[in-house]
């Protein structure tokens, strides 16, 4: 039973979409095992240039079955949306969507809008999709079942058991929610747009044990990296779910899934999106930042940029129980005359730097020699400027994990193997 996760090594946006779009090509389903539409993965093929937020990147594959997992929570309009675009490509969409999957409604994103406001300076970064909010009802027990679309009496009296509870909270706490919709105006709305996939909704356990049994290649992908995991992150500044391999198996319907491979993805140098802290900042990013086009999937938020910090990375790949490394855009690193990589910091509780950040650490840097030669064309990881080689060998030793993966642009053909 070959089954490969991909999850982030570092705060997310590492580069995840390609390497999965990449190892999809030989893969039976391809599934999300956390998260929503707060995040997004950027694919590049011969379709065209897509940034999928709740759409598993094997989309693609027309032998690939795309799945939806319990773990994720659903933003039903958008994904009405994002499946019409994948279509309007010419794409076949093949999908199981879990029954067992959470609704994120604009209930919850009106009330991540209006805590993110009434937090102020003190806001977490929150994209303002509703996420925290949704993930916040299923844990209290209030939150709406994708599965109950296809029952639409008992969607309503769900729905009506939810809206008791939360509106009083919501009208107390933000004097300015004006929120009106009834039950039955909200019922009628979800039948409406979710009209689209609705029939994938499925106990999404019964096909991926069936592809299990014929030996077939199930691959995993998560959202976001290993900085933002709800309980090893950057607490409080993290998502509302585990990115971590480790609920792999739980988030995507199979409890007792153990993967053969975790890839952790990394990018070639650090960068992040939202609140916290970033170690190795630079402190000129303008020119970088936009040369590697590093712009939020999601909000176009420009990301925070920095040398690669591999204490951080480090971290990540134990979190992530990696088996191998994937690393990223490497290629933007072409030209960067001060090339360094961070191998450990200076100040107060050292012993336990990251996540969450409670000291003011100091980055200490090794410098690494440059290259400018154009690396997008090559194929082979010996044709490889010999800097650029020892700064991947460099990483793979701090590491102590193989990078097997080295990609030197966003085409799927500009993938390196090792």
């Amino acid at each position: 039973m070959p089954s490969i996760v991909v999850v982030g090594a570092n705060w997310g946006d590492e580069g995840k979409g390609r390497i999965v779009d990449y190892l999809a090509a030989d893969a039976a389903a391809s599934v999300r095992f956390q998260g929503g539409n707060n995040a997004g993965h950027t694919v590049v093929n011969d379709f065209g240039t897509f940034k999928l937020h709740q759409l598993p990147s094997g989309i693609f594959n027309p032998n690939c079955v795309a799945v939806l997992g319990p773990g994720m929570v659903i933003s039903p309009e958008k994904l009405s949306v994002e499946i019409a675009e994948v279509e309007a490509a010419g794409i076949e969409v093949k999908l199981c969507i879990s029954d067992r999957a959470t609704l994120c409604l604009p209930i919850h994103a009106l009330e991540d809008t209006l805590e993110e406001q009434r937090l102020g300076d003190l806001a977490y970064g929150s994209t303002r999709q509703g996420i925290a909010p949704a993930y916040g009802d299923r844990v209290m027990k209030k939150g709406i079942l994708v599965g109950w679309l296809n029952q639409p009496e008992v969607l309503q009296e769900r729905i009506q058991f939810m809206l008791d509870w939360k509106l009083p909270q919501l009208k107390a706490l933000y004097p300015s929610c004006d929120f009106s919709q009834t039950a039955a105006e909200m019922t009628q709305w979800l039948l409406e747009v979710t009209a689209p996939w609705r029939p994938f909704i499925c106990n999404v356990t019964e096909p991926l044990k069936a592809l299990q049994k014929q030996d077939a290649n199930l691959l995993f992908e998560a959202q976001l990296g290993a900085g933002r995991d709800l309980i090893y992150g950057e607490y409080p500044y993290t998502t509302s779910s585990n990115v971590t391999a480790a609920f792999a198996g739980l988030g995507s319907g199979l409890p007792a899934l153990r993967p053969e491979r975790v890839i952790a993805v990394a990018k070639a140098f650090s960068s992040s999106v939202g609140t916290g802290t970033l170690v190795t900042a630079m402190e000129e990013q303008d020119d970088f930042r936009k040369n590697a086009n590093e712009f939020g999937a999601t909000t176009g938020r420009p990301r925070d940029m920095g040398y690669f910090d591999a204490v951080a990375t480090r971290n990540g790949v134990e979190l992530q129980a990696g088996t191998e490394i994937a690393l990223t855009k490497i290629d933007c690193l072409t030209g960067m005359k001060d090339l360094k990589i961070c191998i450990a910091y200076e100040g107060e509780h050292t012993e336990n730097p990251i996540w969450p950040q409670t000291a003011a650490l100091s980055p200490v840097y090794e410098q690494m020699e440059s290259w400018s030669e154009d690396i997008t064309g090559c194929r082979t990881f010996e044709s490889l400027p010999k800097a650029a080689q020892h700064y991947v060998e460099r990483i793979e030793a701090l590491m102590d994990v193989r990078v097997s993966m080295v990609s030197v642009g966003p085409e799927r053909d500009q993938m390196i193997i090792r």
